[in-house]
């Protein structure tokens, strides 16, 4: 007997709850593989999801995944707090599988997304401006959402996409 799928379809409620975990997210641990020696590292990093940018982080040069990434862009992120009661593998997560697009220092965004990132992130500024730093947008390729036990849902970078809230309608 072939056993069926666990994971189900994306529907309106994970999207949702996939939503709120990343517009929750102050931090995220980012999976990379080394440029070396291929070996897999994680680091924890500071994240946002930017309304214009998508899913974003700011990092150091020094930082081993900086390297990493530059080599390899392909990446994964988990978002997702541990609650204070309860076992910790019933509280909802989520994991991205993404790939890294490092924005250039001169881009004509980079001042909105400093400004917007500071608003977040305000202890950011003793550091944003070094030129060391830059700007990653993560961008997704594929995600799994685990809302808890029994609850697993496959998402396709188009369900991250927050909705457009509709516009009063001007003949109403």
């Amino acid at each position: 007997m072939k056993r069926s799928d666990p994971v189900a379809a994306a529907d309106a409620d994970s999207r949702q709850e996939a939503h709120d975990l990343l517009a929750q997210a102050g931090h995220a641990a980012l999976a990379w593989s080394d440029a070396e020696t291929g070996l897999p590292g994680i680091s924890r990093i500071a994240f946002a999801l930017d309304p214009e940018a998508g899913p974003l982080t700011l990092i150091s040069g020094l930082a081993p995944h900086t390297a990493a990434l530059r080599a390899r862009p392909d990446c994964a992120l988990m978002v997702g707090e541990v609650g204070a009661k309860g076992d910790p593998m019933t509280h909802p997560r989520l994991m991205i599988r993404a790939r890294a697009q490092f924005l250039p220092a001169d881009a004509a965004e980079r001042a909105a997304l400093r400004d917007r990132w500071l608003t977040r992130n305000p202890k950011a500024i003793a550091y944003i401006d070094l030129p060391d730093f830059a700007f990653v947008r993560l961008v997704p390729q594929s995600a799994l959402l685990n809302g808890g036990f029994a609850r697993a849902f496959r998402l396709a970078p188009e369900d991250l996409v927050a909705p457009t809230p509709a516009l009063p309608d001007p003949a109403a």
